[in-house]
């Protein structure tokens, strides 16, 4: 075995070359190949790789999604005294296309949850794919008991983590939400893995714009009239300043009796404000005319 070098290296599988610059040989076909050997200046480790005959780059390199292609954007969820109330917009961008108008970003999960997310749409529908497994394989146990909303937060918790230990997450923001045994349960969940309980969640934009709404007007006895006035006012200032909103909002809720999803609808808004009509008023120069 040759003395290591102290440049970092890189675990490549193929059969041994005579001019790499090699620290030690693993097994029959693996190699340590250094980041920063002479003969790969200038070189990506992918490059190096496609020189040696009879090796293929698609066997040793596997891609990861780097961003994401449909998306929703801010979802915004809430405990009112009777269950869980959720509430999104219906549009999914193409980058910055806004491309579709009609997804709903809003699922029940089993008997007791309901689940919604932002982010990757074709993610999500991964998800739930998982989900239903997941549920169906509860059920063939037909003891009785069904998952609540604590299991299934759990569950998600784990399989995000999971995901972004493999370095390929899935790109969604998760709400959780649910009733069970008279309990109510609210918890997120970020494409990393990181999950907390909450009163009051909110995914995107909603993070920044509907929390402090949230934080300043709710309470844990909430009618769900006034908590459907606490979403509608929280989704209407996202409308205001997302481009990403489209105003066609879903809002479901969850009790102890099931899931009942409204059909969708669109706020009611303003748009006459100066600032808006006007926005470079008051701005130096704004009265001077281009000319040619």
């Amino acid at each position: 075995m040759q003395e290591l070098c102290k440049h970092p290296f890189v675990l490549v599988r193929l059969p041994m070359p005579d001019d790499a610059c090699v620290s030690c040989e693993i097994g029959y076909s693996s190699l340590l190949v250094h980041r920063r050997c002479p003969m790969m200046y200038g070189k990506g480790l992918k490059d190096y790789v496609e020189q040696v005959p009879g090796s293929r780059s698609g066997s040793l390199f596997s891609e990861r999604t780097l961003y994401p292609y449909v998306t929703g954007t801010a979802l915004v969820a809430l405990v009112y005294r009777d269950g869980i109330l959720m509430a999104a917009d219906m549009g999914g961008s193409y980058g910055s296309t806004l491309r579709y108008k009609t997804i709903e970003r809003i699922k029940p999960i089993g008997k007791h949850s309901l689940l919604g997310a932002s982010g990757e749409i074709s993610d999500f529908q991964e998800i739930l794919r998982y989900l239903d497994e997941l549920i169906l394989y509860d059920n063939m146990w037909d003891d009785g008991n069904s998952l609540g909303p604590k299991e299934v937060h759990n569950y998600l918790t784990q399989l995000m983590y999971n995901r972004r230990n493999k370095f390929n997450p899935l790109w969604n923001s998760l709400v959780l939400g649910g009733v069970k045994n008279g309990q109510k349960y609210l918890g997120m969940v970020s494409m990393i893995g990181v999950s907390f309980k909450e009163n009051h969640v909110a995914t995107g934009f909603g993070n920044h714009l509907a929390r402090p709404i949230l934080r300043d007007e709710w309470n844990e006895n909430l009618s769900f009239e006034d908590g459907v006035k606490l979403l509608e006012k929280c989704m209407r200032v996202l409308l205001y300043r997302d481009r990403s909103a489209v105003n066609k909002i879903q809002i479901v809720k969850i009790t102890e009796e099931g899931t009942t999803n409204f059909p969708p609808y669109s706020l009611k808004t303003f748009w006459g404000f100066e600032s808006y009509e006007k926005p470079t008023a008051g701005e130096e120069g704004h009265h001077l005319k281009m000319t040619n």
